[in-house]
């Protein structure tokens, strides 16, 4: 957290090692657990094995050499100064070497009154990393069009809409893509069945058109399908439906004017539907792609990688265009197989679409690091792309990464387009505000209605974001909405209501009244409470979670981060008085730790794509 005295400490380190000719590896510095007083530990084992390996130490086995060199790097340290002081670093109460490690401890009253002053100063910047100096592109958001936005769809883009935030909050600059499946067979399959049938009779209002093109897909999958016993008048009738769906598929293809107009008026009705769920979400995508648009250029990709000898041309032989990735990269068992990237009768596949988005991210956007949010059934495929962009000679292809999630479904049972069983977004997001509307009518009776409607929105999308993040994304979700919705347990409405109990605090004590930066300066100079140090503790770990969360792609970390930060509170306000405490100046502390936590709680809710209500 204190990277300044970090800086300075490292600052001396170095110079006592260079003074000494010692070849000094990084230094890593973790936290130590609080037993009394906080600090800080860094290894010399490192350096200490780099020695040894050089020929260098004295020949000293690793161990007793790390120890050595942290006694040693200790006491030019304190040099000077009294015995285990380091009156030359504010706030440092002492020092030791312990099996290799250099131990460094803070002044209790003054760790306490850097981490709550910290968050005051920085506000909605408390954690925010500086600048990395590489591009992320996160692409999320992505549902195939003339289809409605279901549950899944909304695993998909919390995750991306989370990652982020964090990548954009730790330092990275940060795109936000969408890739829409705007074209296929199953999109030909709804404009087919809208013309033959239900021209004209579309419904009106957002929501409802969008979901409306869900029911047409499920009929004309049913009118399309082979069944049993057919009579040979309904296969003919199939065969008939079918022929039709590929002719407009062959006049799409060609670019004719009234197949590409119908297209073009109802993918905006599912776009539309994307584009509104996204502002309920606070979603805002900063680039659009369209599966549509690269196709004639991926075509083009598949000739440059015949060209340049990456892939192998068997039309002559009446086959497809091929990469045998094992082959080319010289691996000796089978990884990545051989890939067909453009078939026999010259269509592309997804993988030959994805060769081409991926060379406008690196070319178009400069993106250092590509993170694809996509289910977790794609992995082979994305690694495979992947392995190509590293054939092509794309160096940003090493930072590409695939970041998976599981299904989700309802306890009754997995979702099906094809059949009609999908749970859609905005009914589970009705519902959830519905039943939350029923416990906020008889909680809060002398709320206006504006209002309860405002917070039960933010509760109930506050609870289906959180139960969606607090799953490794690894996993498949049984989506429970009782449970999502409980003010007790890993929950949303859980770390939610912290806050409003930290607001609750500082509005009875007027501090509401004044910026957080207004209050006075405060001192922990007390015996404090386990309860009190284990919120400061929490508190201070909060840049550390930012870093870890977008370093390792990991929305979970800052879900669990948060949640374990709202119990470290939720435990303060039942054991500790604040308004109530003995002494003034116990009093002010406390408010100022009160506030810290709730501004604290604010960033990280903010992080994971949820609002922090004010009342509950």
């Amino acid at each position: 957290m204190f990277n300044d005295i970090q800086q300075q400490l490292e600052e001396k380190i170095k110079a006592i090692c260079a003074a000494e000719g010692i070849e000094l590896a990084e230094l890593k510095w973790v936290p130590i657990p609080f037993a009394g007083e906080w600090g800080v530990s860094t290894s010399f084992f490192q350096t200490a094995a780099n020695e040894a390996r050089a020929g260098r130490g004295g020949g000293k086995p690793v161990p007793q050499r790390a120890q050595e060199l942290a006694e040693q790097v200790k006491g030019a340290v304190l040099s000077g100064q009294s015995k285990d002081q380091m009156g030359s670093v504010e706030g440092v109460s002492r020092i030791e070497a312990v099996k290799g490690y250099l131990n460094v401890y803070f002044e209790t009253s003054a760790y306490a009154r850097r981490v709550v002053e910290s968050v005051l100063a920085s506000g909605v910047d408390f954690g925010r990393g500086a600048p990395k100096g590489e591009r992320v592109m996160v692409e999320y958001a992505q549902p195939n069009t003339h289809h409605s936005f279901h549950i899944g769809h909304y695993r998909n883009t919390i995750l991306g809409e989370a990652l982020a935030r964090l990548t954009e909050f730790a330092g990275f600059e940060t795109i936000r893509a969408s890739y829409p499946g705007d074209i296929g067979l199953g999109v030909i399959t709804v404009m087919w069945i809208y013309d033959k049938f239900y021209k004209g009779q579309e419904p009106q209002g957002v929501h409802e058109r969008g979901q409306w093109l869900l029911k047409l897909y499920v009929e004309a999958t049913a009118l399309l399908e082979k069944k049993e016993n057919e009579t040979p008048e309904e296969t003919a009738r199939r065969e008939q439906y079918e022929a039709e769906r590929r002719e407009m598929y062959r006049k799409w293809d060609a670019g004719d004017p009234y197949v590409r107009e119908l297209w073009r008026t109802t993918r905006e009705w599912s776009l539309e539907e994307l584009r509104e769920i996204l502002r309920m979400m606070d979603v805002k995508m900063d680039v659009w792609f369209y599966e549509s648009e690269v196709d004639e250029p991926a075509k083009a990709i598949v000739e440059e990688l015949i060209a340049r000898g990456i892939a192998d041309d068997e039309r002559p032989q009446g086959g497809a265009v091929i990469v045998k990735i094992d082959e080319k990269l010289g691996l000796k068992k089978e990884k990545y197989r051989t890939n067909v990237i453009l078939r026999s009768d010259g269509t592309t596949l997804y993988l030959t679409k994805d060769l081409a988005l991926a060379k406008v991210k690196f070319e178009k956007y400069h993106v250092d690091r590509s993170i694809y949010v996509v289910d977790v059934r794609q992995s082979m495929h994305l690694q495979q792309a992947f392995a190509i962009l590293r054939l092509w000679g794309f160096p940003q292809a090493e930072k590409c990464y695939h970041l998976g999630y599981g299904f989700v479904s309802l306890p009754e049972g997995a979702m099906s387009a094809r059949r009609g069983r999908v749970v859609l977004f905005k009914d589970v997001f009705d519902e959830a505000v519905r039943r939350v509307l029923a416990v906020e009518s008889e909680k809060s009776p002398d709320m206006s209605e504006e209002q309860r409607r405002k917070v039960a929105e933010q509760i109930g999308m506050g609870a289906l974001a959180y139960s969606m993040l607090a799953v490794d994304n690894n996993r498949d979700i049984v989506f429970d909405m009782d449970a999502a919705l409980s003010f007790d347990g890993r929950t949303g409405p859980y770390i939610q209501n912290a806050h409003v109990r930290a607001n609750s605090i500082l509005k009875k004590s007027k501090v509401e009244s004044r910026k957080s930066g207004d209050l006075r300066p405060v001192t922990f100079d007390y015996e404090l409470t386990k309860h009190e140090i284990e919120l400061i503790e929490q508190i201070s770990r909060f840049p550390a979670a930012v870093e870890q969360a977008a370093n390792e792609y990991r929305p979970l970390v800052m879900a669990a981060y948060a949640y374990d930060l709202a119990n470290a509170f939720h435990s303060f306000y039942h054991a500790v008085p604040v308004l109530q405490a003995d002494d003034e100046k116990i009093r002010e502390a406390r408010l100022a730790l009160v506030a810290a936590a709730k501004q604290t709680i604010t960033n990280a809710l903010r992080l994971l794509d949820i609002q922090a209500p004010e009342v509950m």
